[in-house]
């Protein structure tokens, strides 16, 4: 083992353990048996809770084709129709006046919506695309804030069987236009604007902008009236969804679709390149999905209000926001805006308000809340809550602890989720009424899902290990391709371990004594500082254990003696920050590295800032960070909730140049 590996496998041997109770164990949904059932016939194991779980206008036979690697088919020669699934079995099973959202704005008008009014909702938008001429396998755009509109305008799309490409509506209308023309879009649905912060963010027009050019394939617009705010309008194409509407059928029978018919794409951006439009299907994606959000959050539909934080632009919001809670027949919140507008509590007072039982939220959301203090969330009630989980990113282990301690009481399981747009579903994670957690580690592949942590070879890494995570088996929710790009897809997936067949995720992890996963961030975020190979997620989660640190960013940068150097961004508690300068807490964070992880990893630099640059959906985008420690201009920042974030660290690492040895 190599001297960074030992550094690793000392920071990551988490003593605390929690069990769950006898009394939540006693009633979970998720048994011990899933495991064994599922190890002794994978493909029988997801044929049962397909079955169990969804509605089959036509059954299926044939389980899983992998005759033609690395492009699956599960469940081909069934039929069923998502947006039935979602809606209308609850509904003809009497279960139409059980609430399906509590949604919120942010200016604090509300409305709750049942089962059967989402159904009639949709019925009515279903026949609506279809009179502006819109057809099973026709790609609709869908640039839309968090509102009850844009979950109605996905199920109408997948209801005639139609193929969305929601575009996160934080996008610039450069990124917009290219998913548009990457899917040929016949239609795109947006909005006036939505609300962010206690005033409207236009949307249409950078719609407008997007399409000035007149050579879009796009034959309409759509626009929900949400903002009341001026726009521009094109006759002919812009039309308003409300007096739309009102012109249609409200009847609408769901036609069945093969199991493999698309469902979505959803496009994913690297620092490089044109966006990959990941391409889900119906039948698998939707198996797992429902499976995974019944199993992991310990879902009874009857009782519990869910809640997850996710924008339904990003990947979570369409598996956990709309598709697996709605095929579960669960009762959600949705949120339109941010967690500290008007004040910080704001999402603590929608917990206490809607009596939320299971909550889902993301690190970077878990450390903004340890920053502002304690105080906040402990003034409200938040005794409704029983189950907490964690998506997005890995999760320090003190910001693991503070979640379950202060937002859970210090009872609540705490489920950390790993998976991706590519995944379609949660892969690793635990079972809250069976898994002894563990803060900051993943834990185990679900029943199902088939994980191994590698070498560049492939070979299997002994426990104590790191290495590289990849699938090894294929899984119902997978991607199937990227959209147009075959080859593409190949390349980036699956060459590494062409002769194996392995899916390769990107990402880094640890395995250690117990055989628990420890995610380490993306391959790329791995830093090689004097030969040495260290995980920024490491370096970020010895910061956070630091009592004065409510949050860090870790990047490498370029150095021309080490070949790279750490550089730290922190954030300090609120209350912290009062009582050590900014030169103080850097030196402490330093040596406090240096002793938990080893010499080798003490920042060359670290810089206190009031903020991180994130993007709407909580994510760190870090290469900003990379372009600030290595003098250059920095990139695009159009993606970040608040985009002159950037600026504030530029000017403040000019200025003080950083602490070196």
């Amino acid at each position: 083992m190599t001297t960074s590996e030992q550094s690793i496998d000392s920071l990551l041997r988490e003593n605390r353990r929690f069990a769950p109770s006898p009394e939540f164990a006693a009633s979970a949904v998720a048994t011990p048996d899933l495991y064994e059932a599922a190890k002794t016939d994978r493909l029988g194991f997801w044929a049962e809770q397909s079955r169990n779980l969804l509605h089959w206008h036509q059954p299926f036979e044939q389980v899983l084709d992998w005759s033609n690697p690395p492009f699956a088919k599960w469940f081909a020669d069934g039929k069923l129709n998502v947006a039935y699934n979602c809606l209308d079995r609850h509904v003809e099973a009497g279960n139409g006046e059980r609430v399906a959202f509590h949604w919120e704005g942010e200016p604090g008008d509300t409305r709750t919506i049942t089962y059967a009014e989402l159904t009639a909702d949709v019925k009515r938008a279903a026949n609506l695309l279809l009179g502006l001429g819109i057809r099973a396998g026709d790609r609709v755009a869908i640039y839309m804030p968090m509102i009850p509109e844009t979950v109605v305008a996905m199920l109408a799309v997948a209801r005639i069987g139609a193929v969305h490409s929601v575009v996160f509506g934080g996008f610039s209308a450069e990124s917009l236009r290219a998913r548009i023309d990457d899917a040929a879009a016949k239609l795109v649905i947006t909005a006036d604007g939505g609300y962010r912060r206690g005033s409207v963010a236009p949307l249409k027009p950078a719609v407008d902008a997007a399409l000035k050019d007149g050579k879009s394939t796009v034959q309409h617009v759509l626009v929900v009236r949400r903002g009341e705010n001026d726009v521009e309008w094109t006759e002919g194409r812009d039309l308003w969804w409300h007096e739309e509407l009102g012109k249609v059928d409200a009847e609408h029978e769901a036609e069945a679709f093969e199991a493999e018919h698309p469902l979505y794409i959803l496009y994913t951006s690297g620092t490089t390149g044109k966006p990959k439009g990941i391409l889900h299907t119906s039948g698998g994606y939707l198996t797992q999905v429902a499976y995974t959000h019944r199993n992991v959050f310990d879902l009874k539909p009857e009782a519990d209000v869910y809640w997850c934080s996710a924008d339904v632009g990003w990947v979570t919001g369409h598996s956990y926001v709309v598709y697996g809670p709605l095929a579960n027949g669960a009762t959600s919140v949705i949120y339109e805006g941010t967690p500290d507008h008007p004040e910080p509590g704001r999402w603590w007072d929608l917990i206490e308000k809607y009596r939320v039982s299971i909550f889902y939220t993301a690190p970077t959301a878990i450390r903004s809340f340890m920053k502002a203090g304690r105080e906040i969330p402990l003034a409200r009630d938040l005794s409704s809550l029983r189950l907490l989980g964690s998506v997005g990113e890995p999760i320090n282990p003190e910001a693991w602890v503070w979640y379950r301690e202060i937002i859970g009481g210090g009872q609540t399981p705490v489920v950390d989720t790993w998976w991706q747009t590519e995944t379609g579903a949660i892969m690793i994670s635990a079972l809250p009424g069976v898994t002894e957690t563990k803060p900051g580690a993943a834990q185990v592949p679900l029943p199902g899902i088939s994980i191994g942590i590698v070498t560049d070879s492939g070979e299997p890494v002994p426990a104590g290990s790191g290495g590289l995570l990849v699938v090894t088996e294929p899984w119902p929710s997978m991607l199937r391709g990227i959209w147009g790009d075959p080859e593409r897809f190949k390349e980036t997936y699956w060459s590494k371990f062409a002769d194996r067949g392995y899916y390769f995720a990107g990402d880094g992890a640890h395995l250690d004594e117990d055989g628990d996963i420890w995610l380490l961030g993306r391959v790329d975020d791995v830093m090689n500082v004097s030969g040495h190979r260290l995980s920024t997620t490491e370096i970020e989660s010895s910061l956070v254990s630091h009592p004065i640190v409510a949050e860090a960013a870790v990047v490498g940068a370029s150095d021309e003696t080490t070949g790279q150097c750490v550089v730290a961004f922190v954030i300090l508690r609120a209350k912290k920050a009062k009582s050590v300068t900014p030169e103080e807490a850097s030196e402490k964070l330093r040596a406090h590295v240096a002793e938990q992880i080893g010499p080798i990893a003490k920042p060359k630099k670290v810089f206190v800032v009031p903020e991180l640059p994130k993007t709407r959906s909580g994510k760190i985008m870090r290469r900003l960070l990379r372009d600030v420690a290595e003098g250059r201009e920095v990139g695009d920042t159009t993606t970040l909730a608040d985009t002159s974030v950037m600026q504030v660290i530029a000017e403040g690492y000019r200025k003080r140049g950083g602490e070196e040895d």
